[in-house]
């Protein structure tokens, strides 16, 4: 498949976002890219019991992981094991993410994220709340995503390139 060709989704503050073949197609895998413009967040801050891989595969970004900011650019990879707390937000930036999803989080109908209890939480973290990319304290983990508005179905755009 190619990534010019697949549905991509997009959400006013979070970015564009498409999943190789859909929700349900890849039963142990977990595969997408991510545009993400400047200061938007790939996900609010989080963990999952399985483990994440990232790749930027263009532009620069800003990694929050277990509360500490790492600078980003083209071509670093990032692993990250079960129960790691974790995010990124653009700078502008393209990113090729890899989970497990063998415990993961599902998808819900509104193309957001949704974790089965014990398999993810969304944190709280002073770091990720400076970057737009954590919750208050309080939040219920359902409410998570609520600043931001659905994603919806787009067709491509050409942004693959726009940073290349």
């Amino acid at each position: 498949m190619n990534a010019c060709e697949m549905r991509w989704y997009e959400s006013e503050g979070w970015g564009k976002h498409s999943n190789f073949g859909g929700d349900t197609l890849f039963e142990q895998l977990g595969f997408g890219i991510q545009v993400l413009g400047p200061g938007q967040p790939m996900s609010m801050y989080h963990w999952e019991s399985d483990q994440e891989d990232f790749l930027v595969l263009s532009g620069t970004a800003t990694l929050i992981v277990e509360g500490q900011e790492r600078p980003l650019v083209q071509w670093d990879f990032v692993h990250c094991p079960p129960y790691t707390e974790h995010t990124i937000v653009g700078g502008p930036c393209i990113v090729l993410g890899v989970g497990s999803r063998e415990r993961h989080t599902e998808i819900g109908p509104d193309g957001r994220r949704r974790g089965r209890e014990g398999e993810s939480a969304y944190t709280v973290n002073e770091t990720a709340i400076r970057y737009g990319a954590g919750i208050e304290p309080g939040t219920p983990q359902d409410e998570a995503y609520s600043r931001f508005p659905p994603r919806t179905p787009v067709r491509y755009g050409g942004w693959l390139d726009e940073l290349s």
